[in-house]
């Protein structure tokens, strides 16, 4: 088994034997018990990305990424929902694959919350983000990413995805996990995962093409990120 493969599987089997010692001692910290499970889902994609061999760069050019990610989800802060931060990592991962566009979307989320106020939403920010870009970056070679109304689609449905993530996170947090709360807030948060779901449709049909080639462009010129 690949040295990548093998933290994979040791985190998690530590997540699943967490969650088994958890139950087993009536542990109520539902806060503690997401954050550390969280953590354990995070470090794999880290350890593995660490693992490739990257030149400085290619480094140089990730933070980039991640810190126009997060930077332009500042200004939009006033406006709930409306950022352009998904449609960027949703490009890092098409143009440079699953392992980067994670990465790009979990720097994005700390990075900005630096800005913004760190709190118990961070780590679940950092992992709703980086699972899309994760997922941009796996489907980046099927029919659906290779034209624009298909990488709108995905886009659409990403933003209802970091919605409802984002609502576990609260239950999680309040300690209330059931239908009933799971119905109440999916409805609650509806418009502003309505919001964030057109927000990306806007800036993937407008922008994401010419984001595509520009991408593309360093990728071959610079041979970055290329194995």
């Amino acid at each position: 088994m690949a040295r990548g493969q093998g933290w994979i599987v040791a985190c998690t089997l530590a997540a699943v034997a967490l969650v088994i010692a958890f139950s087993a001692l009536k542990v109520d910290n539902y806060f503690f018990i997401s954050a550390v499970l969280l953590v354990l889902g995070i470090a794999p994609f880290f350890i593995r990305f660490e693992r490739r061999r990257i030149d400085g760069r290619e480094l140089v050019f990730i933070a980039m990424l991640a810190a126009i990610a997060a930077v332009s989800r500042v200004p939009f802060a006033p406006i709930p929902s409306v950022q352009p931060t998904t449609f960027v990592i949703i490009m890092s991962g098409l143009a440079f694959g699953a392992e980067s566009g994670f990465v790009v979307g979990a720097l994005a989320a700390i990075v900005s919350n630096l800005f913004l106020g760190q709190g118990p939403w961070t780590p679940w920010q950092m992992t709703a983000w980086g699972l899309i870009g994760a997922a941009s970056g796996g489907l980046r070679h099927t029919a659906l990413m290779r034209g624009r109304w298909g990488r709108c689609l995905f886009g659409f449905v990403a933003g209802f995805l970091f919605g409802w993530f984002m609502n576990v996170s609260v239950m999680f947090t309040l300690g209330a996990v059931g239908p009933g709360e799971i119905v109440s807030l999916c409805a609650a948060s509806f418009f502003f995962d309505l919001a964030h779901a057109l927000s990306n449709v806007f800036f993937l049909y407008f922008f994401g093409n010419g984001w595509l080639r520009v991408l593309h462009r360093f990728k071959r010129k610079y041979g970055l990120l290329d194995r």
